[in-house]
């Protein structure tokens, strides 16, 4: 029926194909995502799911993969645009995954394990009170380690790559299983992942230095970032990744698009390649904000931008 919201799975269905001996965790229905994203943007998911261990996680992919219905998930909710129809099928959200710990320590080197839901600031805090070196670029990059995984997040020259030694995931198909960094397909701002693959854990090495460097390349990290990003500000961070050998903010910039506003989404005025959410913003007006703009640099550059930003959902009927 037109205008009217389609979905795939609730509350009913849910609880034909998962047991409440079978699922340990939180279970939400038709909930709102803008509450778990940063950009606080997105329509209604069909089920929001938080499984509160593995054996949880593993019964609701087996499922989900029985009856065919489609799932995304989710960390922290940074970098990530949810169009206003919200999400048909179910979101995973994997934020009880937050445990982490020195798997190993040798002479010169640990081996760091975290699960995918870990803050990506707590392993850099942990680094700085500990002296441990590799993930100095990574400070005030919000979001999980699964997240940053699946995008190889970085900064300053750092990238979660660099330090990265193992992954252990999970897909339908395969069960639980483990690869190595090298096997990940990992390059700039992005992964080669399948996509119905689960980040569940990851196994890092870090480099032991002295503490008080560490603790200033954090410092130094952190005081450039506040200088040149609207950290206080809601936005998904970079909506665009850098073409090679430019820099997409210093585009954006020059094509004349700081400020640029339609709705409620405007360009940011201390750096263009962040989107803010003004108040109220809709997807809408966030995805005809980043079309304008790569209109605009192609016009002026001829260099065509591409999202680095992830948008997932569906449109409004």
């Amino acid at each position: 029926m037109a205008g009217k919201k389609q979905y795939i799975v609730d509350e009913r269905l849910w609880q034909k194909m998962i047991s409440q001996e079978s699922f340990s965790g939180e279970v939400k229905f038709m909930e709102p995502m803008k509450a778990h994203t940063y950009l606080q943007i997105g329509g209604e998911a069909d089920v929001f799911a938080c499984p509160q261990d593995t054996v949880s996680l593993e019964n609701i992919l087996a499922a989900l993969n029985e009856e065919r219905i489609p799932f995304v998930t989710v960390g922290g909710g940074t970098n990530i645009l949810v169009k206003d129809g919200g999400i048909y099928g179910v979101v995973i959200s994997l934020k009880n995954f937050r445990r982490s710990d020195i798997a190993k320590e040798e002479k010169d080197m640990v081996m760091f394990f975290a699960e995918s839901g870990t803050p990506l600031q707590k392993l850099v805090s942990f680094s700085k009170e500990n002296g441990y070196s590799g993930i100095e670029g990574l400070a005030g990059i919000p979001g999980s380690v699964g997240g940053a995984i699946a995008g190889n997040a970085g900064a300053f020259g750092y990238s979660i790559k660099n330090m990265l030694v193992s992954v252990r995931m999970t897909n339908p198909d395969k069960g639980i299983y483990e690869m190595s960094a090298s096997e990940l397909g990992l390059e700039y701002r992005a992964s080669k992942l399948p996509e119905d693959t689960v980040i569940l854990s990851a196994n890092m090495r870090l480099r032991k230095d002295v503490k008080e460097d560490v603790a200033k390349r954090i410092n130094s990290f952190l005081k450039r970032k506040r200088e040149t990003q609207p950290l206080s500000e809601m936005s998904a961070g970079c909506v665009f990744k850098n073409p090679e050998g430019a820099s997409a903010g210093r585009l954006i910039d020059e094509a004349g698009c700081k400020g640029m506003r339609i709705g409620n989404a405007e360009v940011s005025r201390m750096h263009a390649n962040f989107f803010i959410n003004k108040g109220n913003a809709k997807a809408s007006d966030f995805l005809k904000l980043m079309d304008e703009v790569k209109k605009k640099v192609m016009k002026v550059f001829g260099t065509e931008l591409e999202p680095e930003i992830r948008i997932m959902g569906r449109n409004v009927n």
